[in-house]
C-alpha cells in the first residue's frame, strides 16, 4: 500500500496530476480545490489512498491527512463511490463538510454536482455519530463552536435572496467578532453584504 508520495508536480489536467518521483510518474486523482494551488515544478507531498477495481488501480492524493481520512469515511457510506467522494472534497473543505454533517445541513451538501438529497441525508445519517465529537478548526486555526445560531441567521438571509456561499463567507467573518444573539449576527451580516465583495 502506498501511503504517501513526495515528488515534483510534472503536469496537471482535469482532476488529475502526474507526480514525478525519481523519474517515475505517479498518476494521482486529486480534489479540484487542490489543483488550483499547485504549480508545475514544485515539490509536493500527498497522502494517498489506493482504490482497487477488477480492471484498474486508482491512486488518490490529498494534501492533508484529515482530507484523506474524510475521503475514506465518505467511501464507507453506502452509495458513495470514489468519484462522488472526490467531488465533495473538490467543492468543500474538510471543515465545511464536517460542519454540514454535524448540523444536518443536507441542502449544503447537495450543492456538490451529483450529490442529491437522498445521498446527502445518507451521509449525515451514517457519519454524524462518527464525527460529532470532533473539534472543527476554523480556517484561521481557531475552533468553531457549532450552534443553532448560525443556522437561524443563514436561513433568514437565504429568504432575503442572498446566495448560500455568499452568506457562509460573511457569517464566518461575523463569528470572529464575538457577537451574541441571532439578531446581532444578522445585522452585522447585512452590513457586510451591503459592502463591495473586495472590501468585506
Amino acid at each position: 500500500m502506498i501511503g504517501m508520495l513526495r515528488g515534483t508536480v510534472w503536469t496537471t489536467e482535469g482532476d488529475k496530476l502526474v507526480l514525478d518521483l525519481n523519474g517515475i510518474g505517479y498518476l494521482l486523482n486529486v480534489p479540484a480545490r487542490c489543483l488550483i494551488q499547485l504549480k508545475q515544478g514544485n515539490e509536493e507531498v500527498f497522502y494517498t489512498h489506493l482504490v482497487v477495481r477488477e480492471d484498474d488501480l486508482i491512486l488518490f492524493g490529498f494534501q492533508s491527512r484529515d482530507e484523506k481520512d474524510l475521503f475514506i469515511q465518505l467511501l464507507g457510506v453506502s452509495g458513495v463511490g470514489p468519484k462522488a467522494a472526490l467531488a465533495i472534497l473538490s467543492v468543500f473543505s474538510v471543515n465545511q463538510v464536517k460542519t454540514a454533517i454535524i448540523k444536518e445541513d443536507y441542502a449544503f451538501l447537495t450543492e456538490v454536482p451529483g450529490i442529491g438529497a437522498k445521498t446527502a441525508k445518507r451521509l449525515i445519517l451514517e457519519l454524524k455519530e462518527k464525527i460529532k465529537d470532533a473539534v472543527i478548526p476554523a480556517e484561521s486555526g481557531e475552533s468553531v463552536v457549532l450552534s443553532g445560531l448560525a443556522d437561524e441567521a443563514l436561513e433568514t438571509l437565504l429568504t432575503l435572496g442572498f446566495s448560500r456561499n455568499e452568506i457562509r463567507q460573511v457569517l464566518s467573518k461575523v463569528d470572529e467578532k464575538d457577537l451574541h444573539g441571532t439578531e446581532e449576527r444578522i445585522k452585522e451580516a447585512l452590513r457586510l453584504l451591503a459592502m463591495p465583495s473586495d472590501r468585506r
